[in-house]
């Protein structure tokens, strides 16, 4: 999968000066984020990858937390969207694999689950403090806290810096 940046065209009747700082800022925020999809239905992930893909997202989808591990491994991606219940390694698995591996990324999860109701879900959810969305998904609320998740994380890295 091509992951990458979209940069600005900047005219050239700028100055070289105002066009740096144009191109500086723009980069900014015409960047394209990669999104890593986790989820074992693979109708649902077809449908969320289109969706994204039409809010200019990078979409790499994954049907378990095993998958999605190798993925992390190859990639740091701007959110991780992942589902709470799967098979081989469920999302609290992942999100706690993820956290020895690129500890950095955590903060850039977004869960979707479609059992509020489940005690170690909720549990799970309240220890980590996690952005969660539940199924079923509107496409106005999980590009909502897509924004927010990748806010979030943008303000994590120049609290580090």
């Amino acid at each position: 999968m091509t992951r990458g940046k979209l940069l600005l065209t900047v005219s050239s009747t700028m100055s070289a000066s105002t066009q740096s700082q144009a191109t500086a800022g723009a980069a900014a925020d015409l960047e394209i984020k990669n999104i890593l999809l986790v989820d074992d239905d693979e109708a649902l992930a077809d449908t969320l990858k289109l969706l994204l893909e039409s809010h200019n997202f990078i979409v790499t989808t994954a049907v378990n937390g095993a998958d999605a591990l190798r993925e992390v491994m190859a990639f740091d991606f701007d959110v991780i969207i992942c589902d709470m219940m799967m098979p081989k390694m469920a999302g609290d698995m992942f999100y706690l694999a993820v956290q020895k591996v690129k500890p950095q990324l955590n903060s850039r999860f977004l869960f979707v689950t479609g059992h509020a109701d489940n005690p170690k879900v909720d549990s799970f959810l309240r220890t980590i403090d996690a952005q969660v969305v539940f199924k079923p998904v509107l496409t106005e609320e999980l590009v909502r806290m897509i924004s927010f998740v990748l806010k979030r994380s943008q303000d994590a890295a120049k609290a580090a810096a």
